[in-house]
């Protein structure tokens, strides 16, 4: 079984009415997963309203996990130093500001709704390991992949991800944890983290550096071996993608031989998200995460975990979360 974690506070972390990264984002994942029957409990957001057209019948049924609370600071402290958590809740505590050079920016709550997005995380991860579930989704925001060690950035405050894998080895006693990003943008917070750490495979498949930012993720960036990016010029579609998972991506994890599998789940790769221009259809994620699950029944024991990061189209967004969930069920 599936299990899906998010919570209604998440829309508390406020970025202002134009910022890309909004609250509407969740609204429309949970708005979403209920009109396609995912999930039969009531949606948190009933003034919520968007036509997400019709969803294939399925009879996938996600349960919903237990709320989640903000993670404890020690589990903060695996990827990022003290001086990095106090300068995000420093400036929340004066009542918000902006991180970075301009996209970042942080309202009153946003420290603790960071620390929430990394809860609900581990809490998922929790979830997989304890047999509750056997994949989980968490529907997350602020995204995490772009927040370096010592630098937010990318609308990203927390490394979520990383921090999960770190969790998993430090909590769980995890060795080998395989992250998979497919987020439009290269999860240069992820690299940079694991850049030298055999322990930790990272797989990102995002818009070649020479035309996306944040400019990063070149094929030549191989760590210690552990980092595969696979650049993808602008246009691709359904078919390169998913030539690049058969061809490159499930031959590494299957070399690797996880324990986990850790998903960084971007949906911007949808062509008709504002922020990029690769030409998926919502069907690709489905398609893509299918590959995964199968890659961790064989590698990982089933284990996967997944985290929302990027997508800012709210009708894409929805319709990719439920193929996305849908191809973490049907394998």
């Amino acid at each position: 079984m599936v299990g899906f974690i998010s919570s209604s506070h998440f829309i508390d972390h406020d970025t202002g009415p134009s910022h890309p990264e909004r609250p509407d984002r969740l609204r429309a994942i949970a708005t979403a997963v209920r009109k396609a029957g995912l999930l039969d409990t009531p949606t948190p957001f009933p003034n919520f309203h968007m036509d997400f057209g019709s969803f294939p019948a399925t009879e996938v049924k996600l349960l919903d996990l237990p709320a989640p609370a903000p993670a404890d600071e020690r589990w903060l402290r695996l990827v990022h130093p003290q001086r990095h958590i106090d300068r995000i809740r420093d400036l929340c505590d004066l009542g918000g500001g902006v991180l970075d050079d301009g996209d970042t920016p942080v309202s009153a709550r946003s420290f603790e709704i960071a620390a929430l997005a990394v809860g609900a995380l581990l809490r998922a991860c929790d979830a997989v390991i304890d047999g509750t579930v056997s994949r989980a989704f968490a529907a997350v925001r602020p995204p995490g992949h772009h927040a370096e060690a010592d630098r937010p950035m990318g609308f990203c405050l927390l490394a979520n991800v990383a921090i999960a894998a770190r969790y998993l080895q430090r909590r769980h006693g995890m060795g080998k944890i395989a992250i998979v990003d497919f987020d439009v943008h290269h999860g240069n917070g992820t690299q940079a983290i694991f850049f030298a750490d055999p322990g930790v495979l990272f797989i990102s498949l995002h818009q070649s550096p020479e035309s996306c930012w944040p400019g990063t993720g070149y094929a030549s960036e191989i760590g210690s071996g552990n980092i595969l990016n696979i650049p993808m010029v602008p246009g691709s579609r359904d078919n390169d993608y998913l030539s690049a998972f058969h061809g490159r991506v499930l031959p590494a994890i299957d070399a690797f031989k996880p324990e986990m599998l850790l998903i960084s789940a971007g949906f911007d790769a949808h062509r008709d998200d504002p922020l990029a221009q690769i030409d998926l259809d919502e069907e690709c994620f489905g398609a893509m995460t299918k590959l995964l699950a199968q890659a961790a029944r064989v590698d990982a024991g089933g284990r996967m975990v997944s985290a929302l990061e990027g997508g800012y189209n709210l009708r894409a967004l929805g319709r990719s979360v439920v193929s996305h969930l849908v191809g973490m069920e049907e394998t």
